[in-house]
């Protein structure tokens, strides 16, 4: 199964994507692997070009194109993360943590640093580890501004100021 996701899974797609042709023993003049080398880093370098930025403000909707003409498909809050993946005019096409797809205005984003919970229910804890009391839980799809990090720990805020520790295998936007 070829690889999918973030950057580094873009580097193992064109590891894939390099092995599957040796493998289906595809007949390659050597002299033509050069080609297929800047061909697969090209491919690679627009997947990981995608921008990371959150939302910067309390509420914002996501369109089904780059326009208050198009259809609102979800709305979003503070600190939502999101991978912009083009730009048209004022508008930015952009990819959330689900794989989901819509156009923003870009003047609601900002370059914060965000994370959100991909699990279906986590524990937010008063320092970073699980010895740490439960401060309180935070269901899948809550965004938080990252504040820090230690040892594999974001100290993180809820945008109505509530302030813990989070593990980074439980948020995806780091």
């Amino acid at each position: 199964m070829m690889p999918s996701g973030s950057v580094i899974s873009s580097v193992e797609s064109v590891k894939w994507l390099c092995c599957r042709i040796l493998d289906l023993g595809f007949n390659i003049n050597m002299r033509k692997i050069p080609l297929l080398i800047i061909i697969a880093l090209l491919v690679w370098a627009g997947q990981a070009s995608a921008e990371r930025l959150a939302v910067g403000v309390d509420k914002a909707n996501i369109r089904s194109g780059p326009g208050t003409n198009h259809d609102v498909l979800w709305s979003v809050g503070q600190y939502y993360p999101v991978n912009v993946l083009k730009k048209s005019g004022e508008w930015c096409k952009i990819r959330d943590f689900e794989g989901d797809d819509g156009w923003i205005y870009r003047s609601l984003l900002k370059k914060i640093p965000t994370v959100i919970v991909k699990m279906p229910l986590v524990n937010v804890r008063q320092g970073p580890g699980t010895d740490t009391k439960i401060l309180f839980q935070a269901e899948k799809g809550v965004s938080f501004k990252r504040l820090g990090k230690k040892e594999g720990w974001f100290k993180i805020q809820h945008a109505d100021g509530e302030v813990g520790w989070i593990h980074k295998s439980l948020v995806w936007g780091y």
